[in-house]
């Protein structure tokens, strides 16, 4: 035999302390500010809003080109030394072997240069940590102090380009489309 169910067949209130009752009402009374309160109030003048924030973890172009003179301000490490002598024909095949790791060729690149292969890789590649609102530079140096071996050709396309004058390599591509203000064309 089923279970019987029990029904309430009451339509009044619920028994004390079956369940509470939601209250919007405030039965408290709010005491009402006094003049002296509000002139405290007055008293209080706001700094600017530019020196409260710490804006340093919105990327911007000119934050980033900072970053950069930063490294480039200080000695060459052995890394810098060793990258300095990787020629283009190394950075040519170490593009070639991490091409050969995909199964089919990166169509939506081929008008690239090879450095700029180079570069947009190192920016999606997770395991040096993230890629916005880094100069390239610094994020490659974190990545070795960190033990994490970042690729010695990232490092040599970012000083050869430095070397260039190309002061807009320091900033990734990704961080580019991340912080652009996208105009939608009126049809």
């Amino acid at each position: 035999m089923p279970p019987t169910r029990r029904t309430r067949h009451s339509t009044g209130p619920a028994a004390k302390g079956a369940q509470k009752t939601l209250s919007f009402g405030n039965s408290k009374t709010i005491k009402s500010a006094s003049t002296k309160d509000l002139k405290d109030i007055k008293d209080i003048k706001p700094e600017p809003l530019e020196q409260k924030l710490d804006l340093g973890h919105i990327s911007s172009a000119p934050a980033v080109e900072q970053q950069a003179k930063v490294e480039l301000s200080r000695e060459a490490t052995a890394e810098e030394v060793r990258a300095r002598k990787v020629s283009d024909a190394q950075i040519k095949r170490y593009w070639r072997e991490r091409e050969a790791e995909r199964k089919s060729r990166r169509v939506h690149q081929e008008e690239l240069s090879v450095e700029e292969k180079v570069l947009r890789l190192w920016d999606m590649s997770s395991q040096f940590g993230p890629a916005i609102g880094i100069a390239r530079m610094k994020r490659w140096v974190r990545a070795n102090k960190l033990g994490l071996q970042p690729p010695i050709e990232v490092l040599a396309v970012l000083l050869k380009e430095e070397d260039k004058g190309n002061t807009k390599i320091e900033r990734a591509h990704v961080d580019e489309l991340m912080s652009s203000k996208f105009v939608v064309g009126e049809a």
